[in-house]
């Protein structure tokens, strides 16, 4: 296909379009900048392969235009590791929601953090389990009403980007699907760090979460994406009241002096194979 194509119908499966999901849902603005990274960093479509977990998200494997498929629910990543082992060279990318990720998929994501293998994570938070009527997740703050936490959810939720880190990951980041320049290049800084990235993004859910909580409809929620988002840097002169109903956003962390798993991995084979000859 020539380079001159649009960057979209070069990289999407126009046949499977129109998609699926909600009108004003983030996802498709997730995807997009993924695409947009991937043509930036002039990465070969077929270097690429894109694993989804069971979800909203999850259709997205079957929307973009590179290798991949999806896997059952919350087993993104051991599906991902195995690909990247068997072929180190992929630019291997596992998106998930944040129910997908932190609840049933939770283990995982600890363990291919700690393993530290290249794998760019992308975790798309709209706080709540959209695709199956929008029950409370661990991303759910706490107050939310949700299909199943009618009165307010009485659970503490998970910060994700502080899971990553303390599991061992070595690149993390957070944006909002209103920030979606931001948003592109942490998944491009994530598509060229050689170790876990994760990138979280904060999208809304108009139809479920949106309805429950009385937020308005998308644009609305887009809205509050930026008067509650707040830069580390602006955060760090912020005291633990006024971060209260605000979340930050940022690159978080990045460590190159960790190896990489399948790296790790090789040389191990390197070792054993010439002790045996």
């Amino acid at each position: 296909m020539s380079k001159n194509t649009n960057v979209m119908d070069r990289y999407m499966r126009t046949s499977k379009l129109p998609h699926i999901w909600c009108p004003g849902c983030g996802i498709g603005i997730v995807v997009n900048a993924l695409i947009r990274a991937v043509d930036n960093l002039n990465i070969k479509q077929e270097e690429v392969a894109v694993l989804t977990g069971i979800g909203c998200s999850g259709r997205a494997s079957g929307y973009v235009n590179f290798c991949g498929f999806q896997p059952t629910h919350g087993r993104a990543l051991p599906f991902s590791t195995g690909i990247k082992i068997a072929n180190p060279k992929l630019n291997v990318v596992a998106i998930m929601g944040d129910g997908d990720c932190a609840s049933i998929g939770g283990n995982h994501f600890i363990h291919a953090a700690r393993r530290n293998i290249d794998i760019t994570a992308l975790v798309l938070n709209n706080s709540n389990y959209g695709m199956t009527g929008g029950q409370y997740a661990p991303s759910t703050p706490m107050g939310a009403k949700t299909t199943t936490s009618p009165y307010g959810h009485i659970e503490p939720d998970f910060d994700i980007c502080d899971m990553a880190k303390t599991a061992g990951a070595t690149y993390i980041a957070r944006s909002t699907t209103y920030h979606i320049n931001l948003t592109m290049r942490y998944i491009e800084n994530a598509l060229k760090h050689k170790g876990f990235s994760v990138v979280e993004v904060m999208l809304a859910c108009p139809t479920l979460f949106g309805r429950f909580n009385k937020l308005g409809d998308a644009v609305q929620m887009m809205e509050q994406q930026k008067e509650q988002a707040v830069s580390l840097k602006k955060s760090k002169d912020m005291s633990p009241e006024e971060l209260k109903g605000k979340y930050v956003i940022g690159e978080f962390y990045e460590d190159n002096s960790k190896d990489e798993y399948t790296f790790a991995y090789q040389k191990l084979i390197d070792k054993v194979q010439k002790e045996e000859e």
